[in-house]
């Protein structure tokens, strides 16, 4: 085995516990096996838990600014490193190369942006209320954070949670997603040639097993997370027992709002790449579509005609639009959904099916899908289906635009296009999202924003931005009072 099909604990890469393994193949083209990877255990867990938790005292110790000089050496290499990543990374999980050479530039925004931040790790300063006493608030580390991710952004996402947990002195145990292993590799071999110290980042490698040991683990302070809701919410239940931290980016049933007065041109591009962009299988991709009456029928046949010329294909071939799913599963899910689509109603305008023929026999791929005439309360409008597939919905007016945007358990984006300024300010608080585009697609998250949803996308936290280090960082409270003698807060001495 090679170092890169290994668990990476404590600087050494080493094989699992049980010298288990499980097969990573290509998705586009189903003959390339990528590598076998540890079928990991919770001793192993342990292990990197246990090397972690040293790394810890020393790390924590280190200078923010010394951490952040390390961390901007790792996004050196990794734009280094951008096409050999990005190659290797559709070659894995199958979204285009241009696609995954955006998702490495987003590790790299988030590498120089979170080394910038450890020289911002601000408290506060505050008048006391007895004479010569000092108050202040301090930030500091909250310890060992178990990061476990998916398979769709599988470097982006890891270096979101990882960047500003190391950055604010914590140290992490890895887990990528088993669709996704030989690119949290590639990441964390990063770490070791940038000089991370060992231990600070701990890669272990598998599946449901090692995640179920990752939460529970009574030395992991604090776990962050991204995947389903059912798998989010198990996690919080565990982590709400355990009294430890817990950050949560979950799913969503993302909307774009289409009125009469929009740019239609400009609306094509956007929900090409936001319905279509990763195959849909972002927890941002628009998967409905809600048009005012008075540009529906247009704006229908105009996106007909725009998404009939998406190529399928393996995405490290010139000029492929759209790659694969991720795999059967992922496969056996999206077309059921199309099935509950036709039997619920829906007109079906395009795709619908497999696509085969030639290369595309080899992989999981799916015709890009419109459905028609869908309504607020058919499956396909509310529940998340992680593939190409779109539902239109026709509205009368803004009001049953948002009321319909709204109705649903996610909310994590939404974008809304119209020429009427007041009209989008309106929508900028009306909409309950986490995000919202105005005149965009529901993707394209930018490095130094906060990035998160509400209801059933999340728990409240943010990822991305400087609100992060909220969730990385405790706040300490520090009273030093040079008065001399005793002083008694809040005690009523008149």
């Amino acid at each position: 085995m090679s170092a890169l099909t290994l668990n990476f604990i404590n600087g050494e890469w080493i094989k699992s516990s049980n010298r288990k393994t499980f097969t990573d193949t290509n998705p586009a083209v189903h003959s390339d096996v990528i590598g076998e990877f540890p079928a990991s255990t919770p001793e192993d867990v342990d292990s990197a838990v246990a090397a972690a938790r040293v790394a810890f005292r020393s790390w924590s110790r280190m200078p923010a600014p010394e951490r952040g000089n390390i961390l901007k050496r790792i996004g050196d290499i990794l734009t280094e490193r951008k096409d050999e990543l990005a190659f290797e990374m559709t070659r894995e999980m199958g979204k285009p190369h241009f696609e995954t050479r955006g998702d490495v530039q987003e590790a790299i925004d988030t590498a120089y942006y979170a080394a910038s931040e450890t020289r911002r790790l601000f408290g506060h300063t505050v008048p006391s209320e007895l004479p010569n006493k000092f108050n202040m608030s301090i930030r500091r580390p909250v310890g060992v954070i178990g990061v476990i991710t998916a398979w769709n952004f599988p470097v982006a996402v890891p270096t979101w949670k990882m960047f500003p947990a190391i950055a604010a002195g914590n140290t992490v145990i890895f887990k990528p997603s088993e669709d996704a292993p030989h690119s949290g590799a590639l990441l964390v071999k990063v770490f070791e040639d940038a000089g991370l110290p060992t231990g600070v980042v701990n890669l272990v490698q598998g599946g449901g097993e090692v995640g179920s040991a990752l939460v529970s683990h009574p030395d992991i302070d604090a776990v962050t997370f991204t995947g389903s809701t059912d798998t989010g919410g198990k996690i919080a239940e565990t982590c709400g027992a355990m009294h430890k931290r817990c950050s949560l980016e979950m799913g969503g049933k993302n909307p774009m709002i289409v009125l009469d007065d929009a740019n239609l041109d400009l609306v094509i591009d956007g929900i090409l790449w936001g319905a279509f962009g990763t195959t849909g299988q972002r927890c941002t991709a628009t998967s409905r579509l809600i048009i005012q009456s008075g540009v529906h029928d247009k704006l229908l046949e105009m996106l007909k005609s725009a998404a009939s010329g998406l190529r399928l294909g393996y995405g490290n071939e010139k000029d492929v639009d759209v790659g694969p799913v991720i795999n059967q599963k992922g496969m056996d899910k999206v077309l059921g959904y199309i099935e509950i689509g036709k039997k619920e109603g829906a007109v079906l305008e395009m795709g619908g099916a497999r696509a085969t023929g030639g290369k595309l026999d080899n992989g999981f791929f799916i015709e890009p899908t419109i459905f028609s005439g869908v309504t607020r309360h058919m499956r396909i409008a509310r529940e998340e289906i992680f593939g190409p597939v779109l539902s239109v919905i026709k509205v009368d007016s803004y009001d049953e635009a948002v009321s319909i945007a709204n109705d649903v358990p996610y909310g994590l984006s939404s974008s809304i296009y119209t020429n009427d300024i007041s009209t989008a300010f309106k929508a900028m608080h009306d909409i309950e999202a986490g995000i919202t585009y105005i005149n965009g697609p529901t993707i394209g998250a930018e490095a130094h924003m906060p990035f998160g949803g509400v209801k059933k996308t999340g728990n409240g936290h943010r990822e991305g931005g400087w609100e992060v280090f909220d969730f990385y960082t405790e706040t300490k409270t520090v009273y030093v009072d040079y008065s001399g003698k005793l002083q008694k807060a809040q005690i009523d001495n008149t």
